[in-house]
């Protein structure tokens, strides 16, 4: 079985590609959806949030996000910190879905993760997909659907590795800034590809 990375950057388009991937038959293990349910009610994992990051969690005992981010964009040391909790327990989770689904005889899974490469997982993986936008498109993008201001967006996006250096280091990009059906071409051309080598 072959492991695919994808990735991209906030704002980037790498949730619609993912989609993209799903509907054309693809097993895909999303790295944001593990995220969030390693931090439901009741997971070691929030109540060690609790304890380092005093007040984002709410009375009803569940993440705060938006308290959350606000203390780890500004400082890397936070987001390392918050890191070093989720990321072992979301690689924990795919280590045993990737192996369920070889069991299954899945040919190929793709591992659906924003920060792939600033944790240093494309180097696990058989090839590595990048979702690619100009910056200035990222931003924009970002600035709309969070509601950002440019300061902010620009700081969300400092805390991501460039997508002109991801794209440096991917087997294929996808350049999301035109059509979706420019996307989706692209998109059918890569699983395409994949077919042939096999999986």
């Amino acid at each position: 079985m072959r492991l695919i990375g994808l990735t991209g950057g906030i704002g980037s388009g790498k949730s619609t590609v993912s989609g993209m991937l799903r509907a054309l038959g693809a097993e895909v293990i999303d790295a944001d959806e593990l995220a969030r349910e390693v931090v439901r009610p009741g997971e070691p994992a929030l109540a060690e949030i609790a304890r380092r990051f005093p007040g984002t969690v709410d009375a009803g005992g569940r993440l705060d996000r938006a308290a959350l981010a606000g203390r780890i964009f500004a400082d890397p040391g936070e987001r390392a910190a918050l890191n070093g909790i989720v990321h072992p327990r979301i690689q924990a989770e795919v280590q045993r879905r990737t192996a369920a689904l070889a069991a299954a005889g899945a040919e190929a899974v793709i591992y659906d993760a924003a920060l792939l490469m600033e944790n240093g997982l494309h180097r696990a993986m058989d090839a590595v997909i990048v979702v690619w936008v100009p910056l200035e498109v990222q931003r924009e993008r970002l600035m709309a659907r969070d509601g950002l201001d440019r300061a902010a967006a620009e700081e969300r996006l400092r805390a991501q590795m460039p997508l002109d250096e991801k794209r440096a280091l991917a087997t294929w990009v996808v350049d999301n800034s035109g059509s979706r059906e420019d996307t989706r071409r692209q998109v059918e051309a890569i699983w395409g590809a994949l077919a042939r080598r096999g999986g």
